[in-house]
């Protein structure tokens, strides 16, 4: 249960005064059944992450104010205006409710990189404004009134209970993908996180146009893709083997990674900068410290990739060596982050 979002006794109850929610990132590990070769399409599997964040400020406004006021900290919070405003009027459309509000957003998610940033601004503003006006709503009925949730639930359920996240892909009647799994990642375990500054992956309209000009996924690779998941990753993560787990993501990831490439400029990677040095921790060094085996891959559409570890000294190691052979090129942004087990934080004043 999320910090602050027990339902509330009666809506005459006293509203918080402000709202802050801070909303982590997560990495797309890669969809299933893109193809729906047995008739359900997608199912998604998801890792929140530490370290990066959407956090969001809300409170009634003061006396007199006829609209909402809606303010950024950062360039690129100010970036996210617009959306924000949309989603209030949103929120707005579905319960009625218009007491002008005063929202500040203090810190966004890097835009169409891969950590899932539409949902979380989404479902930060959603839940605060649930929190403010004392209703009792969950995040799959916020998320469907603001749009969001479409493809993947791990979004949703990342925002709500962190962990590697696992799910079925949306049904028929286009409500949220079920989570089929959730498991949390032993401590020990560090993510890389390597970001092209200078790039960005598809989003919009232009991904739904790679989606259907892609060629559908054999039946055989989704089998691979499933068989993976289930005899390896989850069984991986669940008991910390870490072997497992990093064998059978990065199979996932190269299966999917020559699947979307035609999309990509006919590579697994939006980023070749990006690619190049993934691709290398994955393979190992003559000489490098850290030896093949982390799980690697690109989160989504990219340009984020990402080499997962079973130790912040592997990691560590691998960075290092990954400096000294010259492949951290200019606008390439490496972060060690742990993998993050809890969902959203939501506190009120």
């Amino acid at each position: 249960m999320l910090a602050c979002d027990m339902p509330l006794p009666a809506l005459t109850a006293p509203r918080p005064r402000n709202v802050l929610v801070r909303a982590p990132g997560r990495l797309h590990l890669g969809f299933l059944d893109p193809g729906g070769s047995l008739g359900r399409r997608f199912g998604s599997l998801g890792l929140v992450i530490d370290g990066f964040e959407t956090v969001i400020e809300l409170a009634p406004a003061p006396a007199g104010t006829v609209a909402d006021e809606v303010t950024a900290l950062t360039r690129s919070a100010a970036d996210e205006i617009d959306r924000a405003r949309a989603h209030l009027a949103q929120l707005r459309a579905h319960t009625g409710l218009n007491q002008p509000l005063r929202l500040r957003l203090v810190q966004v998610l890097p835009a169409h990189a891969g950590f899932g940033s539409g949902t979380q601004l989404a479902l930060a503003i959603g839940r605060a404004f649930a929190q403010c006006h004392a209703l009792t709503v969950d995040s799959t009925v916020l998320a469907r009134w603001m749009g969001r949730g479409l493809r993947s639930g791990i979004g949703i359920a990342g925002f709500d209970q962190g962990g590697l996240l696992l799910d079925g892909g949306p049904a028929a009647d286009a409500s949220p993908a079920p989570v089929l799994a959730r498991l949390a990642l032993p401590l020990a375990w560090r993510v890389l996180v390597v970001q092209d500054l200078s790039a960005q992956g598809l989003s919009g309209t232009q991904e739904r146009q790679a989606m259907a000009q892609l060629t559908p996924l054999p039946r055989e690779a989704a089998a691979d893709i499933c068989h993976q998941m289930l005899m390896r990753v989850l069984p991986g993560a669940a008991c910390g083997d870490f072997a497992a787990f990093a064998a059978g993501l990065t199979r996932m990831q190269n299966l999917l990674g020559a699947h979307f490439a035609p999309a990509q400029s006919g590579s697994a990677f939006t980023s070749a900068a990006v690619g190049q040095l993934v691709q290398w921790v994955a393979e190992g060094a003559e000489g490098a410290a850290a030896a093949p085996g982390a799980a690697v891959g690109q989160s989504s559409w990219g340009p984020t990739g990402f080499a997962i570890f079973p130790s912040l000294a592997a990691a560590e190691a691998a960075v290092h060596s990954a400096r000294a052979a010259g492949l951290v090129r200019e606008g390439l942004q490496l972060q060690i982050v742990r993998p993050r087990n809890q969902g959203a934080s939501i506190s009120c004043s």
